[in-house]
């Protein structure tokens, strides 16, 4: 009997290990089907205000479309890194926009939440507050940071998504337009689908000041279809890449080091009247410590 006991709690063991394992398997899977060449629609509509100003208007819906390369830059047990790069203009000639990074962290404790005003607060989570969980950490184009939150990736009904909501600085269709609100709370859904994956987003626009409960200004829909198209049609971004990768990871190392001092985070909008990403975009800025010193300005 007891044998039979010790038999049976080794197979549960081995059982839910194997789950575990191919639970994770499938995780990383859905992460990395976010990869490759695609035809983005992006669409933002606001759906409700509650501004008592009478003069107060409405963003524009916007419609964009393009072609995008996501690039697998990392691929380890416990992180994935992936590059996006816009890939615009004329098929013959076309033009290369180094766009947004998003990196998913599994397990990860540690934390920079967007407190608005170019202001991120470090915290840590406790490892059970985390167990199971992916983050995913969005950064800028230059990449600066943007935001992250953690979830667990479902799968389920032969859906598999990821959802988080998380506060971040306004998007760039935004901030040169309005100074209304500061923080926006991004409701985030990825949901990896037969023609692609799908980034649908459930927004609202803050108004925050210290002190003061936060008001939300606006409501915002995002719906962002990811449609999978045979990688040669964005070969020119994967060459890009190719030519540029060393000179990103080097930004990218900076920014490491900077995060791992694990304290809050405030940036300046400009030095010397330019934004960071103009003087990174500079083909002629290369060496690291010419990178490593842009940087470092910017960092308050």
């Amino acid at each position: 009997m007891k044998r039979a006991i010790v038999f049976s709690l080794a197979f549960l063991a081995i059982s839910l290990t194997v789950n575990s394992q191919t639970k994770k398997e499938k995780d990383q899977e859905s992460i990395k089907d976010m990869c490759g060449c695609f035809e983005v629609t992006f669409n933002f509509a606001e759906t409700f205000s509650y501004s008592n100003d009478s003069l107060y208007k409405p963003s524009e819906t916007k419609v964009d479309k393009g072609l995008e390369w996501a690039q697998l830059v990392e691929d380890e047990d416990n992180k994935i890194s992936i590059q996006h790069l816009l890939q615009v203009g004329r098929p013959d000639s076309p033009h290369i926009v180094k766009h947004w990074r998003q990196d998913w962290l599994f397990e990860n404790t540690d934390f920079y939440t967007y407190n608005g005003d170019n202001e991120w607060v470090f915290e840590t989570k406790s490892k059970d507050d985390v167990k199971g969980q992916w983050t995913q950490k969005v950064y800028q184009v230059d990449d600066s940071p943007r935001y992250e939150g953690s979830s667990t990736w479902v799968h389920v009904d032969g859906k598999s998504y990821w959802e988080n909501t998380t506060t971040a600085p306004l998007p760039r269709r935004e901030y040169t337009k309005r100074s209304d609100y500061n923080v926006t709370l991004r409701g985030n859904r990825h949901e990896i689908t037969n023609y692609g994956w799908l980034h649908d987003q459930d927004n609202a626009k803050v108004v925050r000041e210290k002190g003061e409960e936060d008001v939300i200004l606006a409501n915002e829909k995002g719906y962002n279809t990811y449609v999978k198209v045979d990688d040669s049609r964005c070969q020119a971004a994967q060459n890009w890449w190719k030519a540029h990768q060393d000179k990103w990871a080097t930004v990218r190392a900076k920014w490491d080091e900077v995060y791992s001092r694990d304290k809050d985070l405030v940036l300046e909008n400009k030095v010397d009247n330019k934004v960071l990403f103009k003087y990174l975009f500079d083909d002629e800025m290369t060496a690291e410590k010419e990178i490593n010193k842009v940087i470092e300005s910017f960092v308050k």
